[in-house]
């Protein structure tokens, strides 16, 4: 800059003088000037010239100056700039916001790289107005957004920052937090506004999640207790949290028991054995079941069930114990109930069989004796008509009950016999068994038959069972018929899956299953008034069923007929 200045200044000295030279050269030669004189003016305009070249020089030195000192500032001032952008650039990568300008008078948007690698647009997909903003705000925050704005832009409320959804490239929307400034001229009107938005999804997340734990920690019937991790002073660790549920089982409030072992809870009838591998479990930081009595505030005993759950935090180390705990005292007193009932009810199944074998087998002997006596009494002339009267009312009594004791042994070598022999039977072969012994009601009532029989195999069935079954109710059919119209029975087998389904059908005279549904298989149970019927058939057709492991149903209208359906596996 000084040798800048020394040129300047020389040139201007040189070009002066020259000036001069020509100038009383000019004069000399016009004028006629005397040569004394002349010398006189090259001196004077000489010095005059060597007066304003310092001058200038002076002045350019001055100039000099003060631009470099203008340079120096405006230097300083462009590596702050500098600086400042680089450590923007530095922070928005940091925190990962997205940056944003908006230049109010006339509507330009000014967005930071953030826009695209946080939200995912392309460069040229990003808008440059207020409008592009508005419209990817979700509709449900738009208003209210828009509302806080312009409210905080007209200047009445002191600072704008809300939380929005925020729509991304591909459609989706995150949860954002966005806070701004206003830049304002000289009369105070807001000219530009700098914001800076915070993807929050994550933390929405988990807050959603969070609430949703809270409700079910709170809401839940079971009782939830959290305990530290500090065994230095109790084996279980102290509690730091209770809900409601916990109170409402054991009596005790939260500030009652924060701060103290679980141990509080375990007394003189809780089992030691529950309580070691507790303990065990927790000297481990592994999870755990126990089963147990525990003790209310007010000293009363109840079962408990309780998990003890190890919790770990982000970095994978153990934080904290969760422990859910449920009350099954009464859960405890049904199985003993439930116990104390099966208990019962086997002695009475031992006290009915023992009666049964009772009835079936040490009164045949004497009933047998009495029968015989009666056939020789029959035998035996007898004048007076009264006595003859009693002695065949005797004899008919005794008939029937011999009758009824041979019907319940029946019943009792079916109940009593849980292996049973079964073997490989035909259909067809056991049907037409059945056939043969009823060819006489057969041929007297003339029924019209259909049998539509499948050659199948029954494996692992008793072939008795299986005949008394056909026998009983074909038999029922014949007996049951409709008066009116000629009997007609189909009966049919068909293979499903792996179940065998056999079914038998009439036309007869029907059952009202609407009042008699649940007694139609009951021992001794009679729907008509026929001269012929017990009610043992259907108990003994359906105890038979049930004895190989099959199941039977009917289905009956009064006048129309009854359907019976027995299945059986047939493996």
């Amino acid at each position: 800059m000084k040798n800048n200045s020394n040129k300047i200044t020389l040139t201007y000295v040189l070009i002066l003088m020259f000036v001069a030279v020509l100038g009383h050269q000019f004069f000399l030669d016009y004028i006629k000037t005397p040569p004394d004189s002349s010398l006189y003016f090259y001196i004077r305009d000489f010095i005059f010239i060597l007066i304003s070249g310092i001058i200038l020089r002076i002045i350019l030195n001055q100039n000099a100056q003060n631009n470099k000192s203008v340079f120096e500032k405006l230097q300083i001032t462009n590596n702050e700039i500098i600086e400042s952008n680089e450590r923007y650039d530095i922070v928005a990568k940091a925190t990962s916001d997205t940056i944003w300008d908006w230049k109010i008078e006339d509507d330009s948007f000014i967005w930071n790289k953030g826009i695209q690698g946080v939200f995912g647009y392309k460069k040229e997909e990003v808008g440059k107005t207020s409008k592009w903003w508005f419209e990817r705000i979700h509709p449900e925050d738009s208003l209210k957004m828009s509302v806080k704005l312009y409210s905080f832009l007209e200047q009445k409320t002191e600072k704008w920052q809300d939380e929005y959804r925020f729509q991304c490239a591909d459609g989706s929307y995150k949860y954002v937090f966005d806070r701004g400034f206003l830049v304002k001229d000289k009369e105070g009107k807001p000219i530009r506004m700098i914001g800076a938005i915070q993807d929050i999804t994550k933390q929405k997340e988990e807050e959603q999640r969070l609430r949703l734990l809270e409700t079910v920690i709170t809401q839940t019937k079971d009782a939830v207790m959290i305990t530290d991790i500090d065994t230095s002073t109790e084996v279980i660790p102290n509690i730091i949290f209770v809900n409601s549920a916990f109170t409402d089982m054991t009596g005790y409030k939260a500030n009652e028991v924060i701060g103290k072992s679980p141990v509080i809870f375990f007394g003189p009838k809780s089992d030691i054995l529950e309580f070691d591998k507790l303990k065990t479990a927790i000297q481990e930081y592994k999870e755990c079941f126990i089963e147990t009595i525990s003790y209310k505030k007010n000293g009363e005993e109840f079962w408990i069930n309780s998990s003890m759950i190890p919790v770990t935090n982000k970095d994978g180390e153990h934080s904290h114990w969760i422990s859910i705990q449920r009350d099954v005292t009464e859960e405890k007193n049904k199985v003993k109930e439930r116990e104390q009932l099966i208990r019962e009810l086997t002695q009475n199944n031992k006290d009915l069989k023992q009666f049964s074998y009772i009835t079936s087998h040490n009164l045949r002997a004497p009933l047998s004796n009495l029968t015989g006596l009666l056939n020789l009494v029959e035998d035996m002339p007898i004048e007076n008509p009264e006595l003859k009267e009693i002695i065949d009312g005797f004899s008919k009594s005794t008939h029937l009950l011999n009758e009824t004791i041979n019907d319940l042994v029946k019943v009792v070598i079916i109940k009593d016999n849980p292996s049973i022999q079964k073997e490989k039977v035909l259909i067809k072969e056991i049907f037409e068994n059945v056939f043969n012994q009823l060819s006489f009601l057969i041929g007297l009532h003339k029924p019209i038959l259909k049998i539509d029989l499948e050659e199948v195999t029954i494996l692992n069935i008793n072939k008795s069972y299986l005949e008394s079954i056909f026998l009983n109710l074909l038999t029922n059919a014949i007996k049951y018929r409709s008066e009116g119209k000629q009997l007609r029975v189909n009966i049919s087998s068909k293979v499903i899956d792996d179940n065998l389904i056999l079914t038998f059908k009439d036309n007869g005279i029907g059952i009202d299953l609407v009042r008699n549904k649940d007694k139609i298989f009951g021992l001794y149970q009679r729907f008509h008034n026929h001269p012929d019927s017990k009610g043992l058939g259907l108990y003994l057709v359906k105890s038979q069923v049930e004895a190989m492991g099959g199941t039977i149903t009917v289905t009956s209208n009064v006048g129309k007929g009854t359907t019976f359906t027995i299945t059986f596996k047939n493996n």
